[in-house]
């Protein structure tokens, strides 16, 4: 009868370690959303949109005056039939997310220089989990019509922070927080080309609108007629 009984046990303690850890892991998730390529001035920007909640222990830090940086990933590849995939880009950009007590104001900031604040968590987190404009790619690094396999990501990024908050950080499973990579296909498109401008009109046809418009009427010229017989005999 004992056996029986500390199998039944040792089950339910497994799982619910397990439903804990799923628990957490759901917690410290990222999602990306809808992501998409937009053709810019001198290249390609990214527009991607992520979902995320902070657990306990991280809006308590941000609480306590912590930063935390958000970092989002980008990878351009081309596939290669001879040898690995040829990286095209790839590039990183962090938004920083802190609490200032002075102001009473959430401060959201990234390399860009945009910094602005927000009376509430929640106001600010919506600027947070969306990239928008960040141009990733330059026109010359691409060529029109042929595929490459583009990727992104977000992940809290613990090396930004101050060091003695890394090492916690390191032994603190509610630091661990990122999201899976996101791929999709990239074919990148021939600019269209701008319209003709209109021919300019011939100086014959704007001659007479010119005079015209500044109301002088062209003054006709004598033309001299047959000469007449008293001419002649002159």
């Amino acid at each position: 009868m004992r056996r029986p009984l500390l199998v039944w046990l040792t089950l339910l303690l497994a799982a619910s370690a397990l439903s804990r850890t799923d628990a957490a892991r759901a917690d410290n998730e990222i999602k990306v959303g809808d992501t998409r390529l937009e053709r810019g001035a001198g290249g390609w920007t990214l527009d991607a949109h992520f979902d995320f909640v902070l657990n306990s222990s991280l809006e308590d830090a941000v609480n306590r005056g912590i930063p935390l940086y958000f970092t989002t990933d980008f990878e351009l590849t081309q596939s290669r039939w001879y040898w690995f995939d040829r990286q095209v880009v790839s590039a990183s950009q962090s938004t920083r997310l802190w609490f200032q007590p002075l102001t009473r104001q959430y401060r959201v900031s990234n390399g860009g220089g945009l910094q602005l604040g927000f009376p509430t968590l929640a106001s600010a987190l919506a600027l947070v989990r969306n990239v928008s404009a960040w141009r990733v790619i330059k026109s010359d690094e691409v060529r029109p019509g042929e595929t490459y396999h583009a990727s992104v990501r977000m992940r809290l990024d613990t090396a930004l922070m101050p060091k003695p908050f890394q090492i916690d950080a390191v032994n603190n499973r509610d630091w661990n927080m990122s999201s899976s990579w996101k791929h999709f296909i990239f074919t990148p498109t021939q600019p269209a080309e701008p319209a003709p401008a209109p021919p300019a009109a011939s100086v014959s046809e704007a001659a007479p609108a010119s005079s015209a418009a500044s109301g002088v009427l062209p003054v006709p010229v004598p033309v001299p007629g047959p000469a007449s017989a008293a001419d002649h005999g002159k």
